[in-house]
């Protein structure tokens, strides 16, 4: 299919730009013609970006549209480029939350995932995922990603699971992934470890105890404080740091355990720190991660008093067995005062730890697992960013993952759950360990370490999701198999992703990439920041400020917006709270932007290293931006009406010279900032180049060449430059737009003698095609001298508040070169500043005229007759009046100490840049108020 028989309509464009008819459309065209695929042909360079897996049970958020919009511009730029450019998606299993998702199901009816049996459960939760999972997926379509959906992956695939036996096995094999007893982070709802980026750590309300711990040689007692009395039942010592004198003499003693019977030693170590409380710490290796450190170093032992739904076991006194751990605190506090040991108790703020997904309070718990030994993994995944094969953008999220690196622990890879891979080791009646990646090869294993067949017992445990997510650039790509796809695209070239799981999931690919294929996983990452809301806050569902990128690509209204916000509000004062701000803030809900909008928006706010700020007034602002460039597009095919041929440089005006050499500075820029991932510098550029230079400028310069009669080499000349300047500047903007673009594109690619099936397919505009548009021309510098001067006489009509339909007369006076320039452009001059005549100055100013200055003249404005000059200053002092007013009140917020130190940053700033703002409109009221006064003399 050739670009004059594409689907979309032929002929010239609409009135208006409707992007729900755009959108659907090219996106079904672009997919079934298999352009997302690479085609693998030898000779190309391979190109290739993974997308950090979202989890099956997602669905699209505005921090994945955010950075899907980046990771697509780069692939659909690069893919212009002529690369082979590979684009990966697909899906994690995501083992804790999918299995609460089915466990939620069955819970309506009425049953729990023990009735139906481990395979059965397994069979409901792969149905589910088979009907309802994988939504995000389906939701990346809107936004434009150009993925490959052919190579589609999803982290339990056979050929994946494959993969991630087969690492276990090897790093088993090498002594790498070992079982042992650690402390780890327990959830006691679902009864499993869970990753530290699966706890929420929030500051509550909550009180700090105060114990006395009786001295065993009765000469009194030490104090000891807690946020968790409970726990003292495990207590293994009491720490003081040995240069605290008041203790000293201490070290070495013993304390009578209250309630237990026990009796623990006063050690001294110089992790205590003597000021907080009493300077004395109650040690309990197994239930908390500071002391389990401070436990080995001096080799207490490790009590453990809790079972897996956080009850007192049988390691604790019989008054406290099979009590819940809060039920126990009561008591144990009760006891404590009755036997006189409760110094005090103060109101006490703490940081809680919970579980991201059934909000239970975590406990650090001693229990069996299964660790990968991270230190001998992580010392080439240092050195592989010390010496550059890795780089960080922004640089600086390098400290980070060395101070992470550095100090890492082993891996807790082991979760008590049925959703996930299966953890491939059997224990044989002797609690012998088998590790196999076959089970049939498993039981030859067993017959031949026993001397006869043997029953086996596999593992009931799976891996955490973080073990295959880590193999994920390597795996999908066919590992342990040395598939094409793997030569082609391994190592990848860049990943794009939050500084949150830097630890989590970066570097864990660093680390196995290298051990398992010897070479890093991407060459880049880069790091965005969150997207936030326009008052600078995170968005959440109890803030009520999460916005939907569907929603704005597709518009809601109010009352399904309200209802949106807060369903499944257990609070309903929060819920009245939160739909009497929607209403505020949406009174017409949220109009349709289109994906184009937001994506440009994401783009411009793409700055490194910072969190974005999202307000409805940028996407807006860009959505006017595509109905400009729609609308200067249907201008350019309304006067070009056939394809136009390479015009001769001599038949070039100044202003055609002057777009093209703008044209090439922005190739230029934009190829400059896509190198250094600079995003929105990339969307800035364009938009002043399109909006500024193309639209307001260069459109308006060459009116007077495409309406003079009969044809002409000048016009010839505009309408080549118009078509190939437009073209041009659609291919630099298509991997941050591809929808209009495209459709813009297919019209203007043949007026400017450019064939393809696709501006996807279109050569990307290079630093080399810049140079054919650079021309110098010494007209140039004249035309922007007039430039400026018609931007001079703009300023003033708008300051004096003259309409743009009022023809004015121009008095010029300055040097003959400029006042020669003024001759030569005089059709340019009169169009643009709306002049209805001008004339050199002969003699004195003229009274009673609005004065300018430009580079190298003056010009003055005569207003006789045309204004009330007593009616506009005290129109500009009523105005005047109310903005100092407003500069007031701010300046009196920012003077209260209450309100510095006690708002929020953001709010502190908002109030700051509405007195910035307020300040500039009073200095331009009190220069327009100086001039009319002048005036009036």
């Amino acid at each position: 299919m050739g670009i004059h028989d594409t689907p979309p309509d032929e002929g010239t464009l609409a009135k208006s730009y409707d992007p729900a008819g755009v959108e659907r459309r090219w996106y079904q065209h672009w997919e079934d013609k298999g352009w997302f695929t690479p085609t693998l042909e030898e000779g190309r360079a391979g190109y290739c970006i993974m997308i950090p897996p979202p989890n099956v049970t997602g669905s699209l958020h505005m921090g994945h549209a955010f950075q899907d919009t980046l990771m697509d511009a780069l692939t659909r730029m690069n893919r212009m480029n002529r690369k082979d450019a590979l684009w990966l998606v697909g899906t994690d299993h995501a083992g804790i939350a999918t299995q609460m998702v089915v466990e939620r199901q069955l819970a309506a009816e009425g049953k729990t995932r023990h009735d139906l049996g481990r395979q059965t459960f397994i069979d409901r939760v792969w149905n589910w995922k088979k009907s309802s999972g994988g939504t995000i997926v389906r939701q990346l379509r809107r936004m434009g990603t150009s993925c490959d959906w052919s190579r589609e992956r999803f982290t339990m695939d056979p050929a994946l699971s494959h993969g991630v036996r087969e690492v276990f096995v090897r790093l088993y094999n090498e002594g790498l992934i070992y079982r042992g007893k650690r402390l780890v982070n327990w959830d006691p709802m679902l009864h499993t470890a869970v990753s530290d980026l699966e706890v929420v750590s929030e500051e509550e309300e909550g009180f700090l105890w105060h114990l006395r711990y009786p001295l065993t040689d009765g000469s009194g007692h030490l104090v000891v404080a807690t946020t968790r009395p409970e726990t003292m039942l495990g207590d293994a010592a009491v720490a003081v740091h040995p240069e605290d004198d008041r203790y000293r003499h201490l070290v070495g003693k013993e304390v009578d355990l209250p309630l237990t019977g026990r009796r623990i030693p006063v050690i001294a170590d110089d992790h205590v720190d003597p000021a907080f409380g009493t300077g004395c710490v109650k040690i309990t290796p197994a239930h908390d991660f500071n002391d389990y450190d401070m436990g080995k170093r001096h080799g207490l032992p490790m009590i453990n008093i809790l079972d897996v739904d956080a009850s007192l076991n049988d390691q604790t006194p019989p008054d406290y067995r099979g009590l819940d751990r809060y039920v126990a605190r009561k008591q144990i506090v009760a006891d404590l005062t009755a036997l006189g040991l409760l110094d005090k108790i103060q109101p006490h703020k703490l940081m809680v730890p919970r579980g991201d997904r059934s909000k239970a309070v975590v406990e650090p718990y001693l229990t069996d697992q299964w660790f990968v030994r991270a230190a001998p993994l992580a010392e080439e995944a240092i050195r592989a960013v010390e010496d550059g094969r890795i780089r960080f953008v922004p640089e600086n999220w390098s400290k980070t993952y060395f101070e992470w690196m550095r100090n890492i622990q082993d891996w807790c890879i082991s979760r008590q759950i049925w959703w996930g891979h299966r953890i491939p080791a059997w224990y044989g009646p002797d609690g012998h360990i088998f590790v196999c990646n076959c089970e049939e090869e498993v039981y030859e294993l067993a017959a031949e370490h026993y001397g006869r067949p043997t029953k086996l017992v596999q593992d009931a445990d799976v891996l955490d999701t973080w073990f295959s997510s880590a193999l994920w650039p390597f795996s999908t790509l066919g590992w342990p198999k040395k598939t094409p796809e793997l030569a082609r695209f391994y190592p990848t070239d860049v990943l794009v992703t939050g500084f949150d799981i830097i630890f989590f999931w970066v570097a864990r690919m660093i680390m196995m990439g290298l051990k398992f294929t010897g070479e890093v996983p991407f060459r880049t990452v880069y790091i965005h920041g969150l997207v936030r809301d326009g008052e600078g806050q995170k968005m959440s569902k109890s803030k009520g400020n999460v916005l939907d990128p569907l929603d704005l690509i597709d518009g809601i209204d109010l009352e399904s917006l309200v209802k949106k916000r807060t369903s499944d509000m257990m609070q309903p004062h929060l819920a009245a709270k939160i739909e009497a701000s929607t209403r505020k803030e949406f009174p017409h809900g949220i109009p349709a932007f289109g994906t184009d909008a937001l994506r440009f928006t994401f783009a411009s706010l793409a700055t490194q290293g910072r969190d974005i700020k999202f307000d409805l007034g940028r996407i807006e602002g860009y959505r006017n931006f595509c109905n400009k460039l729609w609308n200067a597009s249907r201008f350019v095919l309304m006067n070009v009406p056939e394809p136009t041929t390479p015009t001769p440089t001599g038949d070039l005006s100044p202003a055609d010279h002057w777009i093209r050499g703008k044209l090439a500075q922005t190739m230029g820029e934009v190829n400059d900032a896509f190198a250094q991932y600079r995003f929105s510098d990339a969307a800035n550029v364009l938009y002043q180049f399109v909006w500024g230079n193309y639209c307001d400028w260069y459109l308006e310069l060459v009116k007077p060449a495409l309406y003079a009669e009969g044809d002409s080499p000048a016009k010839r000349a505009a309408r080549r430059t118009l078509v190939e300047v437009l073209e041009t500047a659609l291919r630099l903007l298509h991997p941050l737009m591809p929808f209009l673009t495209e459709e813009l594109w297919q019209k203007a690619a043949p007026l400017a003698g450019r064939g393809g099936e696709s501006i996807m397919l279109a050569p990307w505009p290079t630093v080399e095609e810049a140079g054919a548009f650079a021309g110098e021309d010494p007209r140039v510098a004249g035309l922007e001298w007039i430039m400026g001067l018609i931007s001079a006489v703009r300023t003033v009509r708008s300051e004096m508040n003259l309409p743009p339909s009022l023809k004015l007369e121009l008095v010029i006076s300055g040097e003959a070169g400029r006042l020669a320039l003024v001759e030569a452009f005089e059709t340019e001059v009169k169009a643009l500043a709306r002049i209805a005549r001008w004339r050199r100055l002969e003699g004195p100013a003229p009274a009673g005229c609005a004065a300018g200055l430009t580079e190298g003249a003056r010009f003055f404005i005569p207003l006789e007759g045309i204004i009330d000059l007593a009616a506009e200053e005290a129109r500009l002092s009523r105005e005047l009046a109310r903005v100092v007013g407003e500069v007031e009140k701010v300046e009196r917020k920012l003077g209260q100490p209450d309100f510095l130190a006690k708002a929020k940053p953001e709010a502190i700033d908002k109030e700051r840049e509405k007195q910035r703002e307020f300040g500039e409109k009073r200095h331009a009221l009190d220069e327009a108020l100086a001039r009319i006064r002048a005036l009036r003399g």
